[in-house]
């Protein structure tokens, strides 16, 4: 019954992330604007993340009506199957504001309280990435051709690529930066996408060794962690936590645990 569930719950999340990536890379209007901001004047809604949501919801609402969601731009309900689903319909706003093609459609199925399949699909790099838990983590191309994902065998932390991102709060934004500066000379180099879906799923895919962001909400890492753990990545918060707002850790085992412990050390998680 549960395996039956699980390929229903994958199947209908990646429907679901394939039609509203599709109605983000081809109904973007050329005159696109912010249509609201949510934590700060740069922390923004467009009116394509409404839409997104909006596709989303209704499509697993006509499948799944017992369902409940949570859902970035305002999708809330408990529901009465055990089943939630946790969406990002937008997961990199400003970049898809700006016009950069690092963004992704972020969908997961929690079954009481744990996260069972997770899906994100990238189309401007033609990529989607989905998992089941214990199934493993696979990537999908254009044209549907699937191939098994794998982190990277751990490097030296001195040769690591670690991906992190900035709170669009400006004190939390400089606090940030000081930890970062602090941690780039222990590591090869550290990246900055603007997704937070993404890079869990490029840990996944063996592109990053590790990454790390303070602030997320569970839309930003609830599908891209299960998709990071299912490759063999090892994630977290701070040591002993799950990932949360204060802290959200993936790496390549070899990685994660020095990362954590760097970051503790150098207060990541707090002004």
């Amino acid at each position: 019954m549960t395996d039956t569930l699980h390929t229903d719950l994958l199947r209908l999340a990646r429907e679901a992330a394939h039609r509203a990536g599709e109605l983000l890379r081809d109904g973007r209007p050329a005159d696109l604007a912010v249509a609201a901001t949510k934590s700060s004047p740069i922390d923004v809604v467009t009116e394509m993340d409404l839409a997104a949501e909006k596709l989303i919801t209704d499509l697993i609402s006509g499948h799944r009506p017992d369902d409940g969601f949570l859902g970035e731009e305002g999708a809330s309900s408990e529901g009465t199957s055990g089943i939630r689903w946790v969406i990002d319909p937008l997961d990199g706003t400003v970049n898809y504001l700006y016009g950069l093609p690092t963004w992704a459609v972020s969908i997961a199925a929690e079954l009481h309280g744990e996260t069972v399949v997770g899906v994100v699909a990238a189309p401007m790099r033609g990529e989607t990435y989905g998992a089941v838990r214990g199934g493993g983590a696979w990537a999908a191309d254009a044209r549907g051709r699937e191939r098994v994902l794998a982190c990277r065998p751990a490097p030296p932390m001195d040769q690591a690529l670690v991906s992190t991102g900035f709170n669009y709060v400006t004190e939390v934004r400089s606090h940030q930066a000081e930890v970062a500066a602090r941690l780039i000379p222990k590591l090869r180099d550290i990246r900055r996408s603007g997704s937070a879906a993404v890079d869990l799923c490029d840990v996944a895919a063996g592109r990053l060794d590790g990454y790390y962001e303070r602030g997320l909400n569970a839309w930003d890492f609830a599908a891209g962690d299960l998709i990071a753990r299912e490759a063999g990545a090892l994630t977290g918060g701070r040591p002993g936590e799950r990932p949360s707002r204060d802290l959200t850790v993936a790496g390549t085992p070899g990685v994660f645990e020095p990362l954590q412990r760097l970051l503790e050390d150098f207060g990541a998680w707090h002004d």
